[in-house]
């Protein structure tokens, strides 16, 4: 390893040095509210460390030239895509860090812990969003299961044990699935990495066999089995509204904004790196689990009594949105305006969503710490109680329906305008009529919230750290309905860096 390749990781290095400080200086000095500081404050240093490095990118391909550079012998890509999720993946993490300054009173004994875990996390999402080989992509996505884990258990209550085991169960089902497909991979095609399992396919593709291969069919159907339990889709979503219900409201927020994020980032590099010659049947089968989630993730958020399991619920449906974008991919384009927007509308519509969801889940930290639940009938009259944090719930909640002028509206419109033009049109009609479907459990919120009865109960309470959080996040799902083209743009810059997207 050379002093060039501990710079290319040095921001996975920053992330994880880090976590380990937060837990060591709890060791020595007992100082609780010290380590949300430490933990806030040292993200600084791999978010520099990352624009160095995209400064050092945009000097490179000043020429025109798309630059990217690898670490050990290819297992892991630093370009544009990765450092666009490196970014989001680290102001997540902060974000997250900064709202659970009240609600870590639950918690008071394990504050090191919780703050390590998570960072410890963030790195292993730092390596999944880079990794370029099987075996890297599964010790990293190990790296960001395990302390989610742990953290959605932390409250050591019976709901939250429940969840934590049942996230362990299924996890290390899905993963041993999905580490069996890579084998049959790796036997059918001889390589690891994603470049070598391109070559290899589009040398032995048969046409006559789905897939190229009986091998690589049932290869692929068991890594859509581990990436699907990463992205909460349907039919491996089960472990969702419980995982949600149970665990820490700031440890949900950040698997379901984060993790998501890396998920999706992981399943993009794969199948255009490494199955984009399989594209015509992996595009049905994508397109049949957006189908799925978005149905059924909105079906059951109807009759949802807990806000968090509502959106748990909400969480799949948005799933089942993105990957819409996803199945635009391998569609047959009809080269029109949005013939290119099938990887970066995933992009766009994931920042959007982070936005929104974030501002969703700080409200509710905030809501359901004062009020200790998180029935959806117990937040009624919220608005008088609490007009700003209501006001905020109410704009994530809008926005996730899809209302101008909120980020996740534009993401929407790119997502539909690019499964039409990729010829997926019964697709982005089913995405329609969800959204239409979701209006109905959203708005219900709203309507406790504003129109219901109380009595005088006290006010809601935040401290300066999750009203910060709030406040940007709310501000954010705002700005990007109202100017998204930046985003877009960069999004556009990242996904050129993929194989057989540069050229579109």
């Amino acid at each position: 390893m050379t002093s060039y390749d501990i710079y290319l990781i040095a921001p996975q290095l920053a992330i994880a040095g880090i976590g380990l400080i937060v837990i060591v200086f709890d060791l020595f000095f007992r100082r609780s509210k010290l380590l949300p500081v430490i933990a806030f404050v040292g993200l600084l240093v791999p978010i520099g460390l990352t624009l160095i490095q995209l400064k050092d990118l945009t000097a490179s391909d000043s020429s025109g030239l798309v630059i990217q550079s690898s670490v050990f012998h290819g297992s892991l890509m630093v370009d544009r895509f990765s450092l666009f999720f490196n970014f989001l993946i680290l102001i997540v993490t902060g974000l997250v860090i900064l709202s659970s300054n009240d609600y870590l009173s639950r918690m008071d004994r394990n504050r090191a812990e919780y703050f390590g875990l998570i960072l410890l996390s963030a790195t292993g999402m730092l390596v999944l969003v880079g990794a370029t080989e099987l075996i890297t992509i599964y010790i990293a996505l190990e790296l960001t299961t395990l302390p989610l884990i742990a953290l959605s258990s932390m409250l050591f209550t019976a709901k939250s044990t429940e969840a934590g085991m049942k996230f362990l169960v299924i996890g290390a089902l899905s993963s041993a699935v999905m580490l069996y497909g890579m084998t049959l991979i790796f036997g059918f095609t001889g390589s690891t990495t994603l470049s070598g399992i391109s070559d290899a396919l589009a040398l032995a593709h048969n046409s006559d066999i789905p897939f190229g291969s009986y091998a690589v069919l049932v290869g692929m159907l068991l890594l859509i089995v581990g990436f699907g339990f990463k992205l909460s889709a349907v039919p491996y979503q089960m472990w969702v509204p419980d995982v949600y219900e149970g665990a820490p409201t700031p440890v949900v927020t950040f698997l379901s904004v984060a993790s998501k994020s890396a998920a999706f980032a992981l399943v993009l590099r794969v199948l255009c790196s490494g199955f984009i010659d399989l594209q015509l049947e992996w595009t049905i089968l994508i397109a049949c689990l957006a189908a799925a989630s978005m149905t059924v993730g909105n079906l059951a958020a109807l009759v949802q009594n807990n806000i968090k399991r509502l959106l748990g619920y909400s969480t799949i449906a948005h799933a089942g949105y993105i990957l819409v974008g996803i199945a635009a991919i391998g569609g047959e384009s009809s080269s029109s305006l949005f013939s290119h927007m099938g990887p970066s509308s995933v992009l766009f519509y994931l920042v959007a969503y982070a936005a929104a969801n974030l501002t969703a889940f700080f409200s509710i930290i905030a809501i359901g710490h004062n009020i200790n639940s998180d029935r959806i009938d117990d937040y009624s009259g919220m608005f008088h109680r609490s007009p700003l944090i209501a006001l905020a719930l109410v704009l994530s909640l809008i926005a996730l329906i899809g209302v101008p002028p909120t980020g996740v509206f534009m993401a929407k419109i790119h997502i539909f305008a690019s499964a039409v033009d990729n010829h997926l049109t019964w697709l982005a009609v089913i995405g329609v009529v969800n959204s239409v479907v979701s209006v109905y459990y959203y708005v219900r919120v709203i309507r406790v919230m504003f129109l219901s009865q109380t009595e005088n109960r006290p006010r809601i309470r935040m401290s300066w750290a999750p009203s910060i959080a709030l406040a940007s996040t709310s501000f954010m799902t705002l700005l990007i309905g109202v100017l998204p083209g930046f985003i877009l743009n960069i999004a556009e810059d990242a996904v050129r860096v993929l194989p057989n997207i540069g050229s579109w």
